[in-house]
C-alpha cells in the first residue's frame, strides 16, 4: 500500500513539474514587419524575466514549435502572442 501511494505521489509531482502545454502554434501566420516586430518586443520583455534570451538559430521550425510550446504558459503568453514570438523566431533564423 505504501508504495502505491508513493508511486501515486511521485506521479502527480512529475504531472505537476511538465507544466500546461500550449499548442497555439503550428506553423507560420504573421509576416507583416510591424507582427514580427511585435513578437521581438513580446520575446524580449517576456522571455528575459526567467533566462537569457536564446539566439534564434538555436532551433529550427519544428523545434520553436516544440520550445515555445512548453515555454509559452510559463511566460503567460496568449495564443496571438505565442504566435508572434514563433513568427520572429523563425523569420530571424532565415535571415
Amino acid at each position: 500500500m505504501r508504495k502505491l501511494i508513493l508511486g501515486m505521489i511521485l506521479g502527480s509531482v512529475f504531472m505537476i513539474s511538465c507544466g500546461p502545454k500550449s499548442v497555439a502554434v503550428t506553423g507560420p501566420k504573421y509576416t507583416s514587419t510591424e507582427q514580427l516586430t511585435q513578437g521581438k518586443t513580446i520575446f524580449e520583455n517576456s522571455c528575459n524575466r526567467c533566462h537569457k534570451l536564446p539566439d534564434p538559430a538555436k532551433h529550427d521550425d519544428q523545434g520553436w514549435i516544440k520550445t515555445l510550446s512548453r515555454m509559452a504558459p510559463k511566460a503567460k503568453l496568449n495564443d496571438d502572442q505565442h504566435q508572434m514570438v514563433y513568427d520572429y523566431l523563425i523569420s530571424a533564423n532565415k535571415k
